[in-house]
């Protein structure tokens, strides 16, 4: 009788799968690293979080990519953009309202309102769930929104993709707009968008350390949503306002580091199923994108109307998005760029704090009625 030999499958050893989990690591890093580098070189706003999104996607779906990010990088990831956002708050700014701070929160409230029904058209696709649709379309706060997605039960891959659509959108029409359509100089502006620098990246850590870690601990004690984004925004917020982290702010390459495991964390969780999804959400995310942006220039007359700014002004504080955007073509229009930074911050901090809430309470809302 002839022996018959059949082939041993050979198994993985422990040595080899980490070396298979360490090249999928070194490969998304340097292809994110590569595309962050030439997005910064064209300009491209949060060109770490759109290379690392586009990088890991690509990664995921060929079945190349690591498995996922680690929870407690993505949540650390969530504080330092909170960080950043609450430092935002600067007293100057928001002082220089003067009165016309009423109509500022009012037409930004209105903005969150257009938001949410948007989200609720959104929703209706089959796709697409209430929590998803309402973080998907919130005009404003759009690297916070992706951040928060998951923490919410929201689907972090269609959120990153409408937000982003939104967006690009408004960063290339902006531009055509200001110059066609207001017939403004850009090139002659006095006002500067500027910095005020910071402190050296030893002393702003221990300050970050304790907005991330204090401000996640307390909002997790008061059971609100997404703690990791709304406790540090609340706790560095107050800091910023009570002068207590005066000249303090995020290092540029951490915050850079924080967009990136951002876009890592949406990205990963691609797959071909996922992908054909959203293909089928497109179309219908950017017409209401389109239809949310027409509102928000609309709101953006109303506000000129009411506060006494100029339709530019008022149109660049009500642009939904964009942030850096905005403020540049301010300034080089001579636009009153306090005035628009300070219509711009309090949105990004209104729609942060209020979209996790509605969002939970319109899903709520929408599973009791479907009980029903």
């Amino acid at each position: 009788m002839n022996d018959v030999h059949t082939p041993e499958r050979t198994v993985p050893t422990r040595a080899s799968r980490l070396r298979r989990h360490g090249l999928r690591w070194a490969a998304l890093i340097a292809l994110s690293a590569g595309g962050w580098a030439l997005g910064e070189s064209i300009g491209l706003t949060a060109a770490g979080l759109f290379a690392a999104l586009i990088v890991a996607a690509a990664l995921a779906v060929t079945g190349r990519g690591p498995s996922r990010v680690p929870r407690p990088l993505g949540k650390l990831a969530q504080g330092v953009l909170a960080s950043a956002v609450g430092l935002m708050v600067h007293r100057e700014t928001i002082a220089a309202l003067g009165s016309l701070w009423v109509p500022v929160v009012s037409i930004a409230a209105a903005t969150l309102v257009i938001s949410v029904a948007a989200g609720a058209l959104l929703a209706l696709h089959r796709d697409v769930d209430a929590v998803t649709g309402s973080l998907a379309m919130t005009a404003g706060g759009a690297t916070g929104l992706v951040a928060m997605a998951r923490e919410l039960g929201g689907d972090d891959r269609i959120v990153a993709v409408v937000q982003y659509l939104r967006v690009a959108l408004v960063v290339v029409s902006m531009p055509m707009i200001v110059t066609f359509g207001f017939r403004a100089d850009t090139g002659t502006g006095t006002a500067t968008a500027t910095d005020g620098g910071g402190a050296e990246w030893y002393v702003a850590l221990p300050f970050l350390a304790l907005f991330i870690v204090g401000g996640t601990a307390a909002a997790s004690l008061l059971r609100l949503p997404a703690p990791a984004t709304l406790g540090p925004l609340a706790v560095s917020a107050g800091f910023e306002l009570g002068g207590w982290s005066d000249a303090v702010s995020v290092p540029p390459m951490l915050m850079t580091a924080a967009l990136i495991l951002i876009g890592w964390q949406a990205g990963l969780a691609f797959d071909r199923a996922s992908l054909r999804a959203i293909g089928r959400i497109l179309p219908y995310a950017a017409l209401l994108t389109f239809l949310v942006g027409a509102a928000c220039a609309g709101l953006g007359i109303l506000l000129a109307h009411l506060t006494g700014a100029s339709l530019l002004e008022a149109y660049l504080a009500t642009t939904p998005g964009g942030l850096a955007a905005v403020l540049a073509v301010s300034a080089s229009t001579s636009s009153n760029v306090t005035f628009v930074a300070a219509a711009q911050v309090l949105r990004l901090v209104i729609m942060l704090v209020t979209t996790p809430i509605m969002a939970k309470a319109f899903a709520h809302f929408s599973s009791r009625r479907r009980r029903a």
